[in-house]
């Protein structure tokens, strides 16, 4: 049996469970500290409860590391949790957001899935393929060709995400592409893996807002590193494209 058909049935119980909190009153604390803003919610701890006790009697033997409720990627097999990747566009109403797991094997990742439970979007993937339900559509993924950054579609959560000194390198890669679209977390990388997206830029990302992510983009057929173009597994600077020509021009300018 395939991890998506054990994980698809937690995944689905959480997400529908934060949506009774969607668009609805919201108890928001800042775990960040005066001067700063990281916003969790009562959904966000729901959700990563649901999934950490269904994951407790699937896998007994596997850790669990959560945004919400810590652990620690440990020898073997992890899962990483982030309940509700984009809370800040789920206490605004917005769409882009989603339920992530991400499964890593001694610190590789081998399985990730996403969920959107307010549109039924279901993205997965072991980095061999990647496949995308909604309802009675099922479909495998594949991303898009594209012969350069003149050519890209190119998205950010936004430009805050990036600190002084990679503020102008990420700069540098928005002024080559065609355009750029900010907004989206998890989901921007979902669609990277659909085709739709060709690049993605990010920075100060934690394991959790990616583990489950590179084994969709890369059974896609895509290509998900650092801006050194190493490993991304551990967050921090990372780059995501569906073309390697792409990902490569990407990767001069980020080096600066």
């Amino acid at each position: 049996m395939s991890f998506e058909v054990l994980i698809n049935p937690i995944l689905r119980q959480a997400g529908q469970a934060t949506l009774q909190h969607f668009r609805a009153p919201l108890d928001i604390e800042n775990k960040a500290g005066p001067g700063a803003f990281d916003p969790v919610t009562q959904a966000d701890k729901l959700a990563e409860s649901i999934i950490r006790d269904g994951l407790a009697e699937k896998f007994p033997t596997h850790s669990i590391l959560g945004e919400e409720f810590g652990g620690e990627i440990g020898d073997g097999w992890t899962w990483i949790i982030d309940p509700i990747d984009g809370t800040r566009s789920f206490m605004s109403g917005m769409l882009h957001w989603g339920v992530l797991l991400g499964l890593y094997e001694d610190g590789v990742p081998r399985f990730g899935a996403m969920y959107q439970p307010f549109t039924d979007e279901l993205f997965w993937g072991d980095n061999a393929s990647a496949h995308y339900q909604r309802g009675d559509e099922s479909r495998v993924l594949k991303v898009s060709p594209c012969e350069g950054l003149a050519q890209a579609t190119l998205a950010a959560t936004g430009p805050e995400m990036f600190s002084s000194d990679e503020l102008p390198r990420f700069n540098a890669v928005l002024n080559a592409a065609r355009q750029v679209r900010f907004g989206g977390d998890c989901y921007l990388y979902s669609l990277i893996a659909m085709g739709q997206i060709d690049i993605g830029v990010e920075s100060s990302l934690q394991p959790y807002d990616i583990a489950a992510l590179i084994p969709i983009i890369q059974g896609a057929g895509g290509v998900v590193t650092n801006w050194e173009g190493g490993s991304a597994s551990l967050g921090g600077q990372v780059v995501a494209a569906g073309d390697r020509r792409v990902h490569d021009a990407a990767l001069e300018l980020l080096r600066g």
